[in-house]
């Protein structure tokens, strides 16, 4: 039982200000653009998709589901903890362009995928699909981990020299 001057958080716990307004107000926005990309992807989807092709379609996005569940969030999940344990060496920034090097190789992949499955599936006409799909995503994944891998050192470095810095308001 909650009494005057509490909440069912217990005595101690803070009562929700007033001034949320401009927040609840936010949340409506971008809820409301949500459900309107939504709907604009649902009539997409219907319009120019035949209906014997919508199962294999529900199908892409399950997998693309179950591989963000099971792989990318974890391994992003996993990266963050890990540079966060290398302590104050590592700065919040290091962590963000690492997490976001492996946001983008997984979209990259996610795309790119099909197009090596389809390779395998067609018949001999090199016109249909004439790139090397996997070699490229192989390129493309070790392009992005040098720009991380150099990106980071510059960053990391940058903050090595603000820490051996003096402060300015020291006397």
């Amino acid at each position: 039982m909650t009494t005057a001057g509490t909440n069912a958080a217990g005595p101690g716990a803070a009562l929700p200000r007033r001034g949320d307004r401009r927040m609840r107000a936010a949340r409506t926005v971008l809820i409301l653009i949500g459900t309107a990309g939504l709907l604009f992807g649902l009539s997409v989807l219907f319009g120019t998709v035949r209906l014997t092709r919508l199962p294999g379609v529900a199908l892409w996005i399950g997998a693309a589901i179950v591989l963000h569940d099971a792989l990318l969030a974890p391994l992003v999940f996993f990266f963050g903890v890990l540079l966060r344990r290398a302590g104050r060496r590592v700065t919040g920034t290091i962590v963000v362009v690492v997490q976001s090097a492996i946001v983008v190789g997984s979209i990259m992949t996610l795309i790119v995928v099909p197009a090596i499955v389809a390779a395998g599936l067609t018949p001999n006409n090199p016109s249909i699909l004439p790139l090397d799909y996997g070699r490229n995503l192989a390129l493309f994944w070790a392009v992005l981990a040098l720009v991380t891998t150099v990106w980071t050192a510059l960053l990391y470095a940058r903050s090595r020299r603000a820490n051996q810095r003096p402060s300015s308001r020291q006397s």
